[in-house]
């Protein structure tokens, strides 16, 4: 082979046998935690849903890296499958960024991150509204339906709300989605003593503790599972 292209068989077995360097390791590592994220998703993501997660992750890539990546792979996503959708635009209530990224608490009760996340099945997307106390990073409050109206959080807050009974104000972080933004979440809140919080537009690290915890909860439960009915989960 050597003397077929014309290379010296010394310097041949030289770069055969030389390591690879640090950025080939880095990216061997990188794809490993893309491809277990891929197969999180169903094998449907593709790269900036992916990205979000390795960022979400801690993990240090940029969105070009990812998709460069995962094409070397041959992973790509589904695009005939419907994604879940979510309405466009800003909430009907924004409230402003309590927690500015300090995702830390002196005492329970004092404040509460939530979020949605999906959990995709042969009979379509399930819904997972969680609450975590950013004190104890316990999960105080679940939620999950096959829809995604302001019912879900609501559940999920009742139930945090049943099991702890704070008895001071909770401040309560979201992001913006239409759920957190809907007249009949802030209503519910301001009764019950929550004082509301929002993530700024677009900014996945003003709920990076929600990030960090969905992303655990799919690396650990469900990667590379897919339910065949939303009661399975």
């Amino acid at each position: 082979m050597c003397h077929v292209l014309n290379v010296n068989r010394s310097g041949y077995y030289a770069w055969s046998n030389k390591p690879a360097s640090a950025r080939a390791l880095d990216n061997a590592l990188l794809l490993d935690e893309i491809k277990q994220f891929y197969a999180v998703s169903g094998n449907i993501y593709g790269s900036p849903r992916i990205y979000r997660d390795c960022k979400a992750a801690g993990l240090a890539c940029s969105e070009n890296r990812v998709a460069k990546l995962m094409h070397q792979a041959k992973l790509h996503a589904v695009r005939g499958y419907r994604r879940a959708r979510h309405k466009a635009g800003k909430p009907a209530i924004a409230a402003p960024n309590r927690l500015r990224q300090v995702f830390v608490a002196t005492t329970p009760d004092e404040a509460w991150v939530t979020d949605i996340t999906q959990i995709y099945t042969h009979e379509g997307w399930l819904y997972l509204a969680v609450v975590i106390d950013l004190y104890s990073r316990a999960v105080v409050g679940w939620s999950m339906q096959g829809h995604i109206r302001t019912e879900l959080v609501l559940d999920a807050m009742l139930m945090a709300k049943w099991r702890r009974q704070p008895k001071q104000p909770v401040v309560i972080h979201s992001d913006q989605g239409s759920q957190f933004g809907s007249d009949d979440f802030n209503r519910w809140c301001k009764e019950n003593n929550f004082v509301t919080s929002m993530s700024r537009r677009g900014n996945c690290y003003d709920n990076a503790a929600m990030e960090s915890f969905f992303s655990s909860l799919k690396k650990e439960k469900t990667r590379g599972k897919i339910y065949n009915t939303r009661e399975e989960c």
